[in-house]
């Protein structure tokens, strides 16, 4: 009895099971379908915020103060040289200098427990006062719900114009009340609101841009009565694959800017902003593992009734294997046959379950947001390889107790 003869007897012997071969394969279905169903939703709605934010962070970089404290860098345990914030007119230098590569935006961080008055109601001092530029939203993905953002000419000549989070809104104004041309003061000075973001939510508990107000970065350097501010720019280059490369020119950039010597060491950092990508993919891992690990018990109750439906069979089955063994089938032909009956329920059990978990997961992915069809090519490698080690390990056992049958007390059997 050949290989080729034990793949038809197995194939011949599940035929004449029909219906506990399709219990024992939906089972394993199911495990397969709700695997690959969930993975496949992940990476559906991963696509789809990548989509939305295209290039968002991808080739951005940050330029700010050494140490970002602004005075001494430490490093390993060692206070090292004090190195001078970087200022307002080199941050705009550089931003003029860098122009031709990308886009670049400068802020400053003036205080963040501002304290903001509209006539008799005010908050809290825990509000956030940034000085910002134009480019500043764009670059750092926040969108502005209501009204509009700064013009050239605000920023350029410092405007007594703000842009407001929500949290602002609600603390100042009624459910009635229009916030946009209106009024509020921060340290003694009138602004007009000229546009309100989109909630961003609370991200590692902070209030983050929803409770904060953002300025002219012109008007904030003039409240820098004592030359104390730190200035800080994000740059987007002009293509992720050259990012090393103009980081590099950035560098030089820089450093020519703030007037470092040869030889001496950048008395500013540089660094690779994370990319909305990169934040996603972390997320989507652990979501990920989530899946894994539901679909794995899943699969570990398919693989168990699969064990048991296969001892049922070697028992039902046990005169036919009496009289395979006195025709000349050796233990490990019996074996075979057995482990390849497994197997064939679970591919069987994970076609089905790869089609319906493709199309359960791209339902879930467009019902969170309009999307296209994705196939995770992976993930249905991922399940057939998962299909035969789950046969194997669930008729390993089965088609050990067959091929040890007495040949004797099997044709005895009744």
């Amino acid at each position: 009895m050949n290989l080729l003869e034990n793949i038809k007897e197995a194939l011949q012997s599940i035929k004449s099971h029909l219906l506990r071969t399709v219990l024992t394969g939906t089972i394993v279905a199911i495990g397969i379908m709700s695997l690959v169903g969930m993975l496949t939703a992940i990476d559906g709605i991963k696509a789809q915020i990548e989509e939305s934010f295209s290039g968002l962070g991808a080739s951005n970089f940050d330029i700010r103060s050494r140490g970002f404290s602004g005075g001494r860098a430490v490093q390993d345990g060692k206070t090292e040289k004090s190195y001078p914030v970087v200022k307002y007119r080199e941050a705009l230098a550089f931003k003029e200098a860098f122009g031709n590569t990308g886009p670049a935006t400068v802020f400053t961080t003036v205080s963040g427990t501002a304290e903001v008055k509209r006539g008799s109601k005010k908050t809290n001092p825990n509000v956030r006062l940034t000085g910002a530029d134009d480019l500043y939203f764009g670059l750092k993905g926040l969108k502005i719900e209501k009204g509009r953002n700064f013009s050239r000419t605000e920023v350029q000549y410092g405007n007594y114009v703000c842009i407001v989070g929500v949290d602002i809104v609600k603390s100042l104004f009624g459910d009635s009340e229009e916030p946009l041309n209106d009024y509020l003061t921060v340290y003694g000075n009138r602004y007009t609101i000229v546009g309100v973001l989109e909630k961003q939510g609370s991200v590692g508990g902070g209030p983050g841009a929803d409770r904060a107000i953002f300025i002219p970065v012109e008007n904030a350097s003039r409240l820098d009565l004592n030359g104390t501010f730190r200035y800080s720019i994000t740059a987007s280059g002009s293509d992720p694959l050259k990012l090393d490369y103009e980081m590099g020119q950035a560098t030089g950039l820089m450093r020519k800017i703030r007037q470092d010597k040869v030889g001496q060491e950048d008395s500013f950092e540089l660094t690779k902003s994370q990319s909305v990508g990169e934040s996603l993919e972390e997320v989507a891992g652990y979501l990920r593992i989530g899946g894994f690990g539901i679909g794995f018990i899943t699969l570990l109750g398919a693989s168990i009734g699969l064990m048991n439906i296969m001892l049922v069979s070697v028992t039902e089955r046990t005169r036919e294997i009496g009289i395979r063994k006195a025709l000349g089938a050796t233990p490990m032909r019996i074996r075979q046959q057995f482990l390849i009956e497994a197997i064939v329920i679970c591919i069987l059990g994970g076609i089905v379950g790869v089609l319906f978990g493709i199309g359960i997961g791209n339902i879930v992915a467009n019902a969170i947001g309009p999307g296209g069809f994705l196939v995770p090519w992976l993930w249905i490698f991922v399940a057939f390889i998962v299909c035969i080690v789950v046969g194997l390990a669930s008729g390993y056992f089965p088609a050990r107790k067959a091929s040890r049958l007495d040949p004797i007390e099997s044709l005895r059997y009744e």
